[in-house]
């Protein structure tokens, strides 16, 4: 019995030997968004915005067409709404091999929706001022992806 004790014991010794890489928790989490409005047809913004995702070299990996099931279940005049996620795996290993804790912010999400007559096509932005300098040098490089891929999706 005392043996079973000493083992169960050191259990925590052995384990904080293992090697684990020290990552930084990020703080000031604060998500901005990036948006912008045209007066591009709707189906043109999302053409457009698929092009701009592939050319950046990101994949599609979800396409939510919420304002179009509602009108398929019977409210026929409800306008677009669409969200289309992507992602890199190379930028999304390079991500999480800074730290971990970002892992909510892959995919990458574009929201499109109508709103008094014109089309907004929206992003969320990852934070550039953590505590983290190597996830904020990321950060800022993903930033400017996203914002070229919503301009491009709205450009006339």
């Amino acid at each position: 019995m005392l043996r079973k004790a000493a083992i169960f014991a050191s259990l925590p010794l052995i384990a904080s030997c293992a090697a684990q890489p020290e990552y930084k928790q990020l703080t000031s989490e604060r998500v901005d968004h990036y948006q912008v409005e045209t007066d591009k047809p709707y189906d043109e913004v999302l053409a457009e915005l698929e092009i701009a995702i592939a050319e950046h070299n990101f994949r599609i990996t979800g396409h939510s067409r919420v304002g179009k099931v509602i009108r398929d279940r019977g409210a026929k005049a409800f306008p677009e709404y669409d969200t289309v996620q992507f992602c890199n795996l190379t930028l999304a290993k390079t991500m999480l091999e800074i730290t971990p804790h970002a892992i909510g912010y892959m995919p990458c999400n574009v929201v499109t929706y109508q709103f008094s007559g014109k089309t907004r096509i929206k992003t969320h932005l990852l934070p550039e001022h953590s505590d983290n300098p190597a996830f904020n040098r990321f950060a800022a490089q993903m930033n400017s992806q996203l914002k070229q891929i919503v301009d491009f999706a709205a450009e006339q």
